[in-house]
């Protein structure tokens, strides 16, 4: 499984990070500063539930220079989903998957008129994390959790951070 992480900051940084870490296909989409530490300095997380670093990590500065992947996981700020929804073409695959983690709830059917409803799942994080420098991130306190399913049901995935280094998911 291929996975893109649009958003490389306290959300995107630390849960496309572990991905990498478990041994996952990861490309990071990255811009300014972020973009320029990914490819010099590699992806730092410091965390209570073990730290790690990505030496080399897949980076790009644009989406068409990946091509299209199985999942992609969009951790912009609500703000930016139209701009980021828009710049997610080239990474969309007839069967791609993308989950935004956005606090807000219009996240999933802004991206549906966009990217169309049948690649759209919705998402939520729990984590409290902070980016203290580009591609530098911080977590503190509870285990981090992913939770996405269909938006318009009631169907439910979720799994741990942890659970990603024990029992990484299958393609």
């Amino acid at each position: 499984m291929r996975i893109a992480v649009v958003g490389v900051g306290a959300v995107g940084g630390y849960f496309g990070g572990r991905l990498a870490e478990a041994g996952h296909d990861v490309v990071f989409v990255a811009r300014g500063k972020t973009l320029d530490r990914l490819r010099t300095q590699g992806l730092q997380v410091e965390s209570g539930h073990g730290d790690f670093a990505i030496q080399s990590p897949q980076v790009v500065g644009d989406p068409s220079e990946a091509g299209p992947v199985d999942l992609i996981l969009l951790a912009v700020k609500a703000q930016h989903i139209r701009e980021a929804g828009r710049s997610l073409a080239p990474l969309v695959g007839p069967d791609t998957t993308v989950i935004p983690l956005e606090n807000g709830v219009e996240a999933p059917s802004l991206l549906a008129e966009i990217l169309g409803p049948k690649h759209i799942l919705g998402g939520l994080c729990r984590i409290f994390s902070t980016r203290i420098a580009p591609a530098r991130i911080r977590h503190d306190g509870l285990q981090p959790t992913l939770l996405f399913g269909s938006w318009g049901e009631r169907t439910r995935i979720g799994f741990t951070a942890s659970a990603l280094r024990s029992n990484p998911p299958r393609a």
